[in-house]
């Protein structure tokens, strides 16, 4: 709990997974990916209750393996490459009601740690924002980021104009979907994790891999195996 309000983690998984086959179950350092979630949420100082939304056997046999809920099996409707994290949240929400505030943790971000997870908590509450999003710095400036028109020319992607130094730049940031953290009352109203309100939690690079391409895979097992647990 934090100030006398309930936190409901939900860790959401499918196994359809296309990039990379099966990666929820797969090794990155040492352990499943979908157990560092679990564990992360685990060490939570605010976690009240922590639950899986999956629709596949295999991770549900795993994650429980490592001490995670599973009280429902989510609807293969919900499972499609259409279906979005927020849908999922609510699904989880109608099953496991009661709690004042809900965490999203997406497996696919092994190195988003439990003081990750509690501060973008206490960002939401100390704003009193409706939602927080964890959030990286993006690797170069919006100032240098460009277009390739149909000609192959390089085009400016903002309006801004290059700085001569760097560290004169603008620096852009870009959700890493690592913990998304929502008032329940309010994220049933709106059914939106992102509103003009949304605050951000700042996390480094090195704990914002998401696993996408076999590349991120590769990406995560290093950093996790330098890491350690």
């Amino acid at each position: 709990m934090i100030d006398g309000k309930s936190v409901l983690a939900v860790i959401i998984a499918r196994g359809g997974s296309k990039g990379v086959p099966r990666k929820n179950v797969l090794d990155v350092g040492g352990k499943p990916l979908i157990a560092w979630s679990v564990l992360a949420a685990h060490r939570s100082a605010y976690i009240d209750r922590t639950v899986l939304s999956t629709e596949d056997a295999e991770i549900i046999e795993v994650a429980r393996s490592f001490g995670c809920e599973a009280p429902f099996v989510r609807d293969g409707a919900l499972a499609t490459d259409e279906a979005t994290g927020t849908a999922v949240l609510l699904d989880a929400l109608e099953r496991v009601p009661d709690h004042d505030y809900v965490v999203l943790l997406q497996a696919t971000s092994p190195l988003r740690t439990a003081a990750d997870i509690d501060g973008a908590i206490e960002q939401c509450v100390r704003t009193g924002a409706p939602t927080c999003v964890a959030v990286a710095p993006l690797g170069k400036p919006l100032e240098w980021l460009m277009r390739i028109s149909d000609d192959d020319r390089l085009e400016p992607a903002s309006d801004g104009t290059l700085p001569d130094r760097r560290q004169d730049a603008s620096t852009i940031y870009a959700p890493n979907g690592a913990v998304f953290v929502a008032l329940c009352s309010r994220l049933k109203e709106t059914r939106m994790l992102f509103t003009e309100e949304t605050v951000a939690y700042v996390m480094p690079p090195e704990r914002s891999v998401d696993i996408d391409t076999p590349y991120d895979l590769a990406v995560a097992r290093e950093l996790a195996s330098a890491q350690g647990d």
